[in-house]
């Protein structure tokens, strides 16, 4: 006696936008990825660390990157509705750790922070930003017309994002802090809130805001080398300064690949925080006008997806990610050019490091699935229940 039984699997079909999407971003890592050991080879040699050392540390990011990529391309999207309370509440809980007193040890204090977990293995806050842009599509979804009322539909979304804000403030982490708000902002505003909301809440929001800024005098002293880099104490205008020097030595064309100075110890964190000061010596005005134009079509490709994805939540979750992407890639160019106060945020794709590396590619692998199509594949296979049984002789 046999009986059949279903085997149901999706199989998932890329859009013509996910697959640019991810030619563009094959682009970017292999840009990066020279770019990275441009900047950083003569630094860690003189280091006496050999200078292999960063490339092959960032290799081990992208290369977990890529993985998380293939397989989140191919895990239903809709499914991260289900996981933001947990991935909200897994947030919470690191970046308490972080900071409590009696964590040092795993949390150790890196250029005036506490940022890192293990060592500089872990960065919760960059979690935050995909917990930040699932659980708050997830909620503007859930709650539907009550949007757009204040204490119930815009209030819970004040409440939990800004638990989040106050304790990467306390790390100080300031500009995450500022992208988690912002990327919360976009997305109800691409969810319907209503605008007169946000503008009240701003405007009572400004004296808080100034508040922390005096607490934590180290962004104010990056304000004030933005406005008067003159006036400004060395230690905090240096970094823009020589960001600038490497951006305005670039002139058209670049130096050439490799022949940049600034990586020789003159533009700190010129391979992490700055690397677009490198790109900028090495590949001139053309290259970071080829830069921004690349982050450019990532935005239109991110949006044309969030265009047709299959549902509300994952439309919000589409322009989340996006605007997440492409907000701190701007934001990282700015800085260097000196056009915005320096924040720490690197470039996505393209600096060096694990946590941001994994994440983003991460959120990309999301964003293609959000982008693919889906068909059932409906397999059958006989069982049979003696099957393996002996039978008894007759």
């Amino acid at each position: 006696m046999t009986t059949a039984a279903a085997d149901i699997r999706y199989r998932w079909n890329m859009g013509i936008e996910a697959r640019v999407l991810l030619l563009l971003t094959a682009c970017l890592l292999a840009f990066g990825l020279a770019t990275v050991y441009s900047a950083s080879a003569i630094y860690a040699q003189n280091k006496n660390i050999g200078s292999g050392f960063f490339i092959l540390r960032h290799l081990i990011g992208v290369s977990a990157g890529v993985v998380a990529l293939a397989l989140f391309s191919k895990v239903d999207a809709e499914k991260w509705s289900k996981w933001s309370w947990p991935l909200m509440l897994i947030t919470i809980l690191l970046l308490l750790l972080i900071i409590l007193p009696f964590t040092e040890h795993i949390a150790p204090r890196l250029r005036g922070s506490r940022r890192f977990l293990i060592g500089s293995s872990l960065q919760p806050s960059e979690l935050g930003k995909i917990a930040v842009i699932m659980w708050t599509s997830m909620l503007i979804v859930k709650k539907g017309d009550v949007l757009r009322r204040l204490t119930k539909g815009l209030l819970p979304f004040l409440v939990i994002i800004g638990l989040l804000d106050v304790l990467v403030a306390l790390e100080p982490d300031l500009s995450v802090a500022m992208m988690y708000t912002l990327t919360m902002g976009i997305i109800l505003f691409a969810g319907g809130v209503r605008i007169g909301h946000f503008v009240v809440l701003g405007i009572l929001s400004i004296p808080l805001l100034w508040t922390q800024m005096e607490r934590l005098n180290y962004a104010l002293l990056r304000m004030t080398a933005f406005f008067d880099p003159g006036s400004a104490p060395s230690h905090v205008s240096d970094q823009l300064r020589q960001s600038l020097i490497a951006v305005g030595s670039g002139r058209i064309f670049g130096v050439g690949f490799g022949q940049g100075r600034q990586p020789l110890g003159f533009l700190p964190l010129a391979y992490d925080d700055f690397i677009a000061g490198s790109i900028g010596e090495e590949w001139g005005f053309v290259g970071m006008t080829l830069l921004i134009l690349a982050f450019a079509a990532f935005t239109y490709l991110g949006f044309r997806i969030a265009r047709t994805a299959r549902t509300q939540f994952q439309q919000l979750a589409a322009v989340g990610i996006t605007t997440t992407i492409v907000i701190t890639a701007y934001l990282h160019i700015g800085v260097v050019i000196g056009m915005l106060p320096t924040t720490g945020l690197t470039l996505p794709f393209v600096s060096y490091g694990r946590s941001n590396m994994v994440l983003s590619l991460l959120m990309t692998g999301i964003l293609v699935n959000i982008g693919s199509t889906h068909e059932k594949v409906i397999g059958s296979r006989a069982t049979d229940p003696s099957f393996g049984m002996q039978r008894a002789p007759a």
